[in-house]
């Protein structure tokens, strides 16, 4: 699928416009400087927080953007859209500020918080479907039915156009940016970033991130055409998407330099590095282009994240940080074998607390065998300072004569 001519509405003509609407319902999201990742990467890395808009997510650029390009007839008619949560509040609240009726129909997945904040704006919130895909064929079918106007979240090229107005501010404030890091879930950021980024400097790499379980556009570029994915499965809901847009896709095609995919496990560890080096909440989604900055096959280049955004609700959060801290080894379970005699349990105590170790939970198992007296299963979950620190833990035990066995952590 070509670009035609007629077509081509991603003009610098066109960003620059939609840089100045955008004004209107944004903050300024100047770069960070990370000493983290730089250190880590050997590179020079730099954070793009869109996590601190207003409505938490970069999505209100395309919303109002496209919203300025309708005719008031099509506003008035009402607005409708399909959102896993982030372009929901973007059209919700660019709703708000035309004083136009909005629905928004929502996976029944979305986190609680995205759900209340699209309410919040003043937005009629349906949920429907157990993907993206499902509650986007559901709002068409709405706005057939109905005569609302469909705002498409990443298939629509006036969105992917304001977009990539982050695009113009990161070449503003860095002009010698060499890479730019951008999520992909349907393909409306990539499209719009990596467009401009190219009109601006050819030079640019743009690489595209995607979750490892729902890498519908890598699938899509692989076989030279949109392509659907079977099945989906990820943690980061803002790109669980299994079909990338049609009338963006040559733009892909055309301006992406590559894709990176990430697992799961890697957005949960970058989670905490965020909090703990940053102080900054980002979403699973927004997480991706941090977890590709070690995938990255340079050194010494200026390199931009985009971080996407911020919505995650509580729970997710503590789901989140628990497993980042066992995956880190600052929280693990061992299990040892010990007589069922007054003092063992203070005894195997005392050598966790003598290497600094700190129980938070025990579970004590008379039953494992018929003879109590040879020996009770103690489960001993723990805190520590990271994988040398539980490796000392598990060597004090064995050199007083347990023999730990780590199992699975459950918390």
């Amino acid at each position: 699928m070509d670009i035609k001519m007629e077509d081509k509405m991603l003009t610098l003509e066109k960003f620059e416009e939609a840089c100045e609407e955008v004004k209107k319902v944004t903050l300024e999201t100047k770069l960070v400087y990370s000493d983290f990742l730089s250190k880590q990467s050997g590179n020079r890395v730099y954070l793009k927080p869109e996590n601190m808009q207003f409505t938490g997510a970069y999505k209100v650029r395309g919303a109002y953007y496209k919203l300025s390009t309708l005719a008031e007839e099509e506003r008035e008619r009402g607005l409708i859209t399909a959102s896993a949560g982030n372009h929901a509040q973007g059209v919700a609240y660019a709703a708000q500020c035309y004083g136009v009726k909005a629905v928004i129909v929502m996976p029944t997945t979305t986190p609680l918080i995205k759900v209340n904040r699209t309410k919040g704006y003043g937005a009629e919130v349906i949920l429907h479907g157990d993907v993206y895909d499902e509650a986007c064929a559901h709002a068409l079918q709405l706005a057939e039915e109905k005569g609302y106007t469909f705002v498409h979240p990443f298939d629509d090229l006036a969105v992917a156009t304001g977009q990539g107005t982050i695009a113009m501010e990161i070449v503003k404030e860095l002009p010698l940016v060499d890479i730019i890091l951008v999520p992909i879930g349907g393909g409306g950021l990539a499209t719009g970033v990596s467009t401009l980024a190219k009109l601006l400097n050819p030079k640019i790499r743009v690489i595209g991130v995607e979750p490892a379980g729902a890498a519908c556009m890598q699938e899509s570029l692989k076989e030279n055409k949109v392509t659907t994915l079977a099945n989906i499965s990820t943690i980061a809901d803002g790109t669980a998407v299994k079909t990338p847009g049609e009338k963006i896709f040559p733009y892909i095609q055309q301006n992406l330099d590559d894709i990176i995919t990430v697992e799961d496990a890697e957005l949960v560890v970058s989670f905490l590095d965020m909090v703990e080096n940053h102080k900054m909440v980002i979403e699973n989604s927004g997480l991706l282009t941090v977890a590709a900055i070690k995938h990255l096959d340079c050194r010494d280049k200026r390199v931009v994240s985009i971080l996407s955004g911020g919505n995650m609700d509580v729970i997710t959060m503590s789901s989140v940080v628990q497993q980042g801290l066992i995956f880190r080894d600052r929280i693990f379970t061992a299990s040892v074998l010990l007589p069922d005699k007054p003092g063992e349990l203070c005894r195997v105590a005392g050598i966790i607390a003598q290497e600094n170790g700190n129980v938070i939970k025990l579970e004590h198992n008379q039953f494992v065998t018929t003879n109590r007296n040879a020996a009770v299963e103690l489960k001993i979950t723990m805190e520590a300072f990271g994988t040398e620190h539980k490796n000392k833990i598990i060597d004090a035990l064995k050199h007083n004569g347990y023999q730990p066995k780590l199992t699975t952590t459950n918390i």
